[in-house]
């Protein structure tokens, strides 16, 4: 990863911003921030998907040059949210990859699932600084986009709080010296449960998360750990690091974010408040720091830092990640369009909480071992794969119903 402060002699000029996803959590976070710090940043493009007033909002408010809806058929509603303000849009998919190729200093990349992946790599042609809020660019084609990025000469800054505190952690230290990396994970709102009681879990028991507010698919994936081992995954591209070398801890306090273990012995470990502005914030001020709203920990105040292994018996997505970690083929499409339908299809009360990690399982048998033994080269290669996974996995869905 890119990791050289080669924006240690940039001018005090305004960063331009471009949002992938400016309507979800990480995207108005991120607005949030640039809203205290207007000095530093414009918005060059927003894009979203079915809110389109709020996306109106926000275009009109930050002056945005261009804006885009991933949804063709909202066009003419955008189009009349935005009437008269002069602000350039579009919609459906060439929509997208125009913002996210327009001119800009840093690229959020918060689209979530496998649709970020397309204008994600698109944006690292053009723009020095990705702020990576979309792990299944890396969990689906990890080799391919880290290729692309250097290539571009893009400098990848993560903007999950675990692998953003492992990057603070490692900037400083050789790679040779670096024995382990240990993600933590809060445990979600069934950490406790048994067997039983997991396979009783409602739906919005699992939209409640304990320590922190994101979209609905990511706080289930937090309620099932799958968004601790996608990031298993996506720890192990960002940071060159060997299955063996990425670990994970439940941490039921959400304070520290990461371990980073050297080889003398030494541990680093990186703290802040559950908050997703401060990795966004680093993110958007990289190589410097921000001024933010969220006050530093107070050690004394929480008094009890608590941690225990993960369960891969209670929670299988664990266990699923961690056997593609250790693949090197072609099973991180599978595993991510299998989770995305099976989440999906329990927000919408068509299987239960335990039928998620059923179904991805049973896709992963089914189609990983076909093909390359190797991560897919190719966009194409990728989407086919997880155009598979989909078909597949909407019918062991019918197979539970």
């Amino acid at each position: 990863m890119n990791t050289e402060n080669t924006q240690s002699n940039q001018t005090s000029a305004m960063k331009r911003v471009t949002i992938l996803g400016a309507t979800g959590s990480v995207g108005q976070n991120t607005l949030d921030l640039i809203r205290r710090n207007s000095a530093a940043y414009q918005i060059a493009s927003l894009t979203g998907n079915q809110n389109i007033t709020q996306l109106a909002k926000d275009a009109i408010e930050f002056k945005a040059d261009f804006v885009a809806t991933a949804d063709d058929k909202r066009y003419e509603d955008l189009k009349a949210a935005l009437a008269g303000t002069g602000i350039d849009c579009g919609a459906g998919r060439t929509a997208i990859i125009e913002a996210a190729s327009r001119n800009a200093d840093i690229c959020m990349a918060a689209i979530v699932g496998v649709a970020g992946l397309e204008p994600t790599l698109k944006a690292l042609e053009t723009t020095p600084v990705i702020g990576l809020a979309n792990k299944e660019c890396l969990v689906t084609a990890g080799s391919l986009f880290m290729t692309k990025a250097r290539e571009h000469g893009a400098h990848i800054i993560p903007v999950d709080s675990e692998h953003s505190g492992a990057f603070q952690c490692l900037l400083a230290e050789c790679p040779n010296n670096i024995k382990a990396v240990t993600l933590t994970a809060s445990g979600g709102p069934f950490r406790s449960h048994s067997l039983k009681e997991l396979g009783q879990v409602t739906k919005q028991q699992a939209l409640k998360h304990p320590n922190w507010e994101m979209g609905s698919k990511i706080t289930i994936d937090s309620a099932t750990l799958m968004n601790k081992g996608l990031e298993l995954i996506e720890a192990s591209h960002l940071f060159h690091l060997k299955a063996e070398q990425v670990n994970m801890l439940i941490h039921p306090q959400s304070v520290v974010h990461c371990l980073v273990s050297c080889k003398d012995g030494s541990t680093l470990a990186q703290l802040s408040a559950p908050d997703m502005r401060v990795p966004i914030s680093y993110s958007l001020a990289w190589p410097e720091r921000m001024q933010t709203p969220i006050e530093p920990i107070d050690l004394a105040k929480i008094a009890h830092l608590t941690f225990e292994p993960g369960d891969e018996v209670r929670f299988p997505c664990l266990r699923l990640a961690r056997e593609v970690l250790e693949s090197h083929n072609i099973a991180g499409p599978v595993l991510n369009a299998a989770n995305e339908v099976a989440v999906e299809a329990f927000l919408n009360d068509h299987c239960t909480f335990m039928a998620i990690p059923d179904i991805i399982d049973a896709a992963l048998d089914k189609l990983s071992g076909i093909g390359s033994n190797h991560d897919p080269q190719d966009l194409n290669a990728v989407l086919h794969l997880d155009q598979q996974a989909r078909y597949l996995a909407f019918d062991l869905l019918k197979l539970t119903a």
